[in-house]
């Protein structure tokens, strides 16, 4: 019995390794980062001190700077990325919250904070009805319709507006 000719595999080649300054710029050229989440989403990369192979130190800090000095890195803009990107479907608090996971400065999130609360009845409004669309019929639906916002971010005041709204279009 003869058995089928074997292919030849070739090992498969290595990927240069990525400079700390390469990554970052891919990551910047997705979206727009927070300098905490750049620092905290490199530092994995960042060569430990005992490789004697790496020719010149990489300072990460350095590197941020040099970023932000250039432009390419801003609090402020991913700031506006994020406000934009989630305003829609979230309400001031879920978004104030997550600016601050993101590490960026309570000075930013305070100057973002009145239009957030400016549209925040429209978008709540906007979100109840894609969701639920008509008024809720008794305590039960109207606890569930108001959880719902709730874990959507949006404050007390604003759902009562929405659901008291809802409840005079539906009895007009």
């Amino acid at each position: 019995m003869k058995r089928p000719a074997q292919k030849q595999v070739k090992p498969l080649r290595k990927k240069p390794e990525l400079s700390l300054r390469a990554r970052a710029l891919q990551c910047l050229a997705r979206r727009e980062y927070s300098r905490a989440e750049l620092r905290a989403k490199l530092l994995p990369y960042v060569p430990a001190e005992e490789d004697f192979e790496q020719s010149q130190p990489v300072d990460l800090d350095a590197l941020l700077e040099d970023l932000t000095a250039r432009g390419w890195l801003s609090d402020a803009r991913a700031t506006t990325q994020l406000v934009h990107a989630k305003r829609s479907r979230f309400g001031t608090q879920r978004i104030t919250h997550e600016l601050r996971q993101r590490g960026i400065a309570e000075e930013l999130i305070d100057a973002a904070l009145p239009a957030l609360k400016e549209s925040e009845l429209d978008a709540a409004r906007e979100v109840w009805q894609r969701k639920f669309g008509t008024a809720p019929q008794d305590a039960k639906e109207k606890a569930k319709q108001m959880r719902f916002l709730q874990s959507r971010g949006f404050s007390m005041d604003v759902i009562f507006k929405v659901l008291k709204l809802s409840s005079a279009m539906e009895g007009d």
